[in-house]
């Protein structure tokens, strides 16, 4: 019983020392093939056939890795080639080594052809709305093992949560984005929206200065949208106490019970399609919001990612 003791406790010693060489040492996945051929057939000749090393060759092998070591690792006799109790100590860290490289190529694999992955959007509310449906149907048709996050969020948002990491892209407008990699996906143009009985409700076009009037209905100020158009010189004409909301719903509401006008861009039309709203061309030029989808510089995007990103890019310009 002593002896079994004090056997265990040296293999603890040795596991922990072998451990500790096998961190520092440049040993190859050969090396440990070659180990474990001769840990299996007991005899150098057939281990070194079978890993395609001369005899001298292999047995140079697994003498440096004892060297290493600073431990026999094999038991030679004329006859047989036997595993030390360190051996088996190496033995089983290296089969379990080889087992753990196994399954983390198996797992890079899987990521390499897009069967597991996970792969997250941030994208204004619009965008989310009227692009995104479609590119996820895509998307999810090629690649069903997946996973996608969408967050139909608003630009601070959506560019706080891409410096975190929480979103590998973000679909935004507005900020700046100096710290990002981004491709612009289209310059959006602006409408004026109102009742069919409004003064400009049968013009084919309008500018923003026609447009804007004591009755004007803004969104927030955190938006993208206002603040495009906070930018533009018309808006100094905008009367100061404007009503103010957070939705576009509930600007399309408000506008449909005759309570004022807006201007918004093209993304957002969707929710002005309603009986007796209008929607007419601001025909300013230099009125253009740009939809970006923007990238962290310092962070490539996985190969799931990728496909989703050129996925957007093929919707922006269908």
């Amino acid at each position: 019983m002593a002896r079994m003791i004090e056997l265990r406790g040296s293999q603890v010693k040795w596991k922990k020392r072998l451990n500790s060489f096998m961190k520092s040492i440049n040993i190859s996945m050969r090396d440990f093939d070659a180990f474990l051929a001769l840990a299996q057939t007991q005899h150098f000749t057939r281990a070194a056939e079978q890993c395609h090393l001369s005899q001298s060759a292999f047995s140079q092998k697994i003498g440096r890795i004892e060297a290493s070591a600073g431990v026999l690792l094999f038991e030679r006799s004329t006859r047989h080639v036997t595993l030390t109790p360190e051996g088996e100590v190496f033995a089983e860290e290296v089969r379990r080594i080889q087992a753990d490289m196994r399954q983390a190529f198996s797992g890079l694999q899987d990521l390499a052809h897009r069967r597991v992955g996970r792969v997250a959007v941030a994208a204004l509310p619009s965008v989310a709305a009227e692009w995104m449906p479609q590119v996820i149907a895509r998307y999810a048709k090629t690649n069903p093992q997946i996973k996608i996050e969408l967050f139909d969020t608003l630009a601070g948002p959506a560019l706080s949560m891409l410096r975190e990491g929480r979103a590998d892209m973000a679909i935004t407008s507005g900020e700046d984005l100096r710290e990002f990699e981004c491709v612009v996906l289209r310059l959006e143009k602006f409408f004026f929206i109102c009742r069919d009985d409004h003064p400009l409700a049968g013009k084919t076009s309008v500018t923003l200065l026609q447009a804007i009037g004591a009755d004007m209905i803004h969104l927030a100020r955190s938006s993208s949208v206002r603040q495009h158009l906070q930018s533009q010189p018309a808006m100094l004409s905008a009367p100061p106490h404007s009503l103010e909301v957070e939705h576009l719903a509930t600007l399309a509401a408000l506008v449909a019970q005759g309570l004022g006008v807006s201007v918004v861009p093209e993304l957002t039309l969707f929710h002005f399609r309603r009986e007796r709203l209008k929607a007419i061309p601001i025909r300013d030029r230099q009125l253009r919001r740009p939809i970006v989808l923007a990238r962290h510089k310092a962070r490539a995007l996985s190969i799931a990612a990728k496909a989703m990103f050129d996925e957007v890019v093929a919707q922006a310009r269908t």
